[in-house]
């Protein structure tokens, strides 16, 4: 097989793992119209479409869903042949990585990854996408490398890493007129509260546990994330329950006061969470170790396969 050919059959496998033209170009380092080409040129030897554009990105038709298996299975026998693995160079690389996470793991992780990401890759670039209900199908179809956060529904079908454990802390105004040097429960179920409607993260385990120990809690706004909740608590006489991580970034940027929680609330673990068709990406991989070092835990566990 000549290597024209082999490379064709990459560009054929990045399109159906990404479903877009041009996330392919990027991860394969080539410019979009060279894709384009060789799409054609794919789409000219199978007689087939092959990919049809859809709201949903470049879906395969049912041919091209057949011919995933035996594009990969040619690439792997030819770079076995060849002894030459796929090889990623973050001095050099121009890879775009799309992660998906919360807003606490913005203010958590990206300064520090950013400034390590300037230091040994310059020129790859951080697409950040907010943690939602679909982010599972945009881990399956490509639309994002990978996603930071607090996901319990995410650990069955896909790897992941433990990135470190969290507890839940409260947050008042450090003005606040009733509350001083502690909470307890009575002054939790006397106060109003904001709470935060995250979507696509485990949070609401907060709400099931105090409906489950039949605590009563008078909830006063609801807000879809934790940033503002805090900012609108620093202001008001609201308490809102949040990450101990975040409180600790906001103990000293703000008139804050944290608490622990008067009641029993489980520890969580952070985790990073991939789709198996990144799981041997060596950017991919690349970037999960950075993430992991800035991140981790002495007691993170190396990454498992929840997929069955």
């Amino acid at each position: 097989m000549q290597m024209l050919e082999v490379r064709l059959l990459n560009v054929f496998d990045e399109i159906y793992k990404t479903r877009s033209v041009t996330r392919a170009a990027d991860n394969l380092g080539l410019g979009q119209p060279a894709v384009s080409i060789a799409l054609g040129k794919l789409r000219e030897h199978f007689k087939d479409p092959l990919f049809v554009r859809t709201s949903g990105g470049m879906e395969p038709t049912p041919f091209g869903e057949g011919l995933v298996q035996p594009v990969r299975k040619a690439i792997d026998a030819v770079e076995a042949a060849l002894g030459h693995r796929s090889a990623f160079d973050p001095a050099v690389s121009q890879r775009i990585f799309r992660i998906a996470m919360t807003d606490i793991s913005q203010l958590v992780l990206l300064p520090g990854l950013l400034r390590r990401i300037r230091e040994v890759a310059p020129g790859v670039t951080i697409d950040v996408a907010p943690l939602t209900s679909e982010t599972g199908a945009m881990l399956e179809s490509g639309g994002v490398d990978m996603a930071l956060g607090f996901m319990p529904q995410l650990d069955a079908g896909f790897y992941q890493q433990a990135l470190f454990h969290q507890h839940y802390v409260c947050l008042a105004s450090a003005d606040h007129p009733r509350i001083r040097e502690r909470l307890d429960l009575a002054q939790f179920e006397a106060e109003e509260h904001a709470v935060v409607t995250t979507s696509g993260t485990g949070h609401l385990i907060i709400d099931h546990e105090i409906a489950r120990q039949g605590i009563r809690r008078r909830v006063a706004l609801r807000i879809p994330n934790f940033v503002g909740v805090a900012f609108v608590a620093e202001r008001t006489d609201l308490v809102v329950t949040i990450p101990s991580r975040l409180g600790e970034m906001l103990a000293g940027r703000g008139r804050f006061a944290i608490y622990p929680v008067p009641f029993p609330l489980p520890d969580y673990a952070v985790k990073q969470h991939w789709h198996e068709r990144y799981h041997h990406d060596p950017g991919s991989r690349w970037l999960r170790g950075v993430i992991h070092d800035l991140l981790g835990d002495s007691w993170s566990d190396t990454a498992a396969a929840g997929a069955a």
